[in-house]
Order: structure tokens, then C-alpha cells, then sequence
């Protein structure tokens, strides 16, 4: 028996250390670092409206609103649940991650038909080959806050008469909410959907004020 626990005696050890050093030591300081230096970021970018947070910068939202700019298809139902959802179990909280379904799966092709069907639509004066897309498909991550300029001013005209805006303004929000490429080299430019409509619904007087 004594034998037995010499034996165990380091690997336990060894197992409570690397515990305490990776399970509590080491996200603790990367926890205070970030709050410390990041602490937008380490909050989750989170947008607020007289104090109250309405979104993530990182995290893209179902508008369903004619008001309002639409995001790409989201791969789950993140912010569509009630509290009888939770309570039944139907909802299994917030995830991510594509289905990737690949091109030639039926269930793909009658999502991206629907979603077309509904875009057209919305926007009677655009036609399905003009449709930009990244509309149409959704991201790996199933959480893209972003589309692409194309995809945001293909909605401007419908935006236009939906919200009484002019598109020349319309366009100015899109603009003042568009990023340029990662470092200048990586990627393309990128609008943001919810920080968009943020925008629109200040214009239309439905907020008082962002931070």
C-alpha cells in the first residue's frame, strides 16, 4: 500500500499543479489582462443604447424589420427564443458553426431558393442575378456581423422607401460603417449590419442615443 502511494505520489502532484496553474492561475491573468488593457474586447464588443446592450459588434442579428438592413443567413436561431423555449428545452442556449452542407444538398438548395424568394420580395427592383452572394450563404462561424458593400447597397433602394431616408443618406450610414480590408491586404471590405441599423432606428427616432 505504501508502495502504491509513493508511486502515485508526483503524477498526483503533478495533476494538481498543472490544474491550478492552467484550470485557475492562467485564466485568471488572462481574464485581468484583458479587462485591464482590452476591456471592450473582453466584454464581447458589445454595443449599448441608453445603457442597455442591444448586440455585439462580433456577433450578427436576425433583422426582420422592412426598416432594417439584412444580415447573411445564420447557421442557428441565436437571438429568436422565449422564455417558454428555454423552460421546454427546445432552445439549447447560444453555439456556432456552419452546417456545411455542400452544394448539392437538397436541404441547401430549398434554404437558398427560400431566402432568394424572400429577397426578391423585399426588393422588388432588384432581379436574382444581382442578388450579391454572400446574401444568400451563410458564414463557417454561422455568426457574421458583416456583409459585403455590394450586399449593402443592393438593399438601399427598398431601405429608401421603407424608412422615407434618401439613398444618398442611406449611403452615408453604410459608409460610416464600413471597414477596410484586414491591415490593408487580407480580406475585402465589410459592412456592419447591426451598427447600420443602429443608425436607421436613430434616424427614425426609435433611440434616443449609442454608445
Amino acid at each position: 500500500m505504501l508502495s502504491l502511494l509513493r508511486a502515485i505520489y508526483k503524477p498526483l502532484m503533478l495533476t494538481l499543479v498543472l490544474m491550478l496553474i492552467c484550470g485557475l492561475a492562467y485564466p485568471v491573468l488572462m481574464t485581468g489582462l484583458g479587462q485591464a488593457f482590452f476591456p471592450d474586447q473582453a466584454s464581447g464588443s458589445l454595443v449599448s443604447v441608453n445603457g442597455q446592450a442591444v448586440g455585439s459588434r462580433l456577433v450578427g442579428q436576425d433583422f426582420t424589420d422592412p426598416r432594417f438592413m439584412k444580415c447573411r443567413p445564420s447557421a442557428v436561431s441565436y437571438n429568436t427564443y422565449t422564455q417558454a423555449d428555454k423552460d421546454s428545452g427546445s432552445y439549447a442556449g447560444v453555439a456556432s458553426g456552419s452546417q456545411n452542407l455542400a452544394a448539392t444538398n437538397p436541404a441547401l438548395v430549398e434554404r437558398v431558393k427560400k431566402d432568394m424568394a424572400a429577397f426578391l420580395e423585399a426588393n422588388p427592383d432588384i432581379k436574382k442575378e444581382e442578388i450579391p452572394t454572400d446574401l444568400l450563404t451563410a458564414p463557417g462561424s454561422g455568426l457574421e456581423p458583416y456583409i459585403s458593400p455590394a450586399s449593402a447597397a443592393v438593399q438601399i433602394p427598398a431601405l429608401a422607401k421603407t424608412t422615407n431616408l434618401s439613398e444618398e443618406h442611406l449611403k452615408d450610414i453604410v459608409k460610416r460603417h464600413t471597414q477596410d480590408k484586414f491591415l490593408g491586404v487580407f480580406g475585402g471590405e465589410t459592412v456592419n449590419v447591426l451598427l447600420v441599423n443602429l443608425d436607421i432606428a436613430k434616424e427614425l427616432g426609435l433611440l434616443a442615443g449609442r454608445q
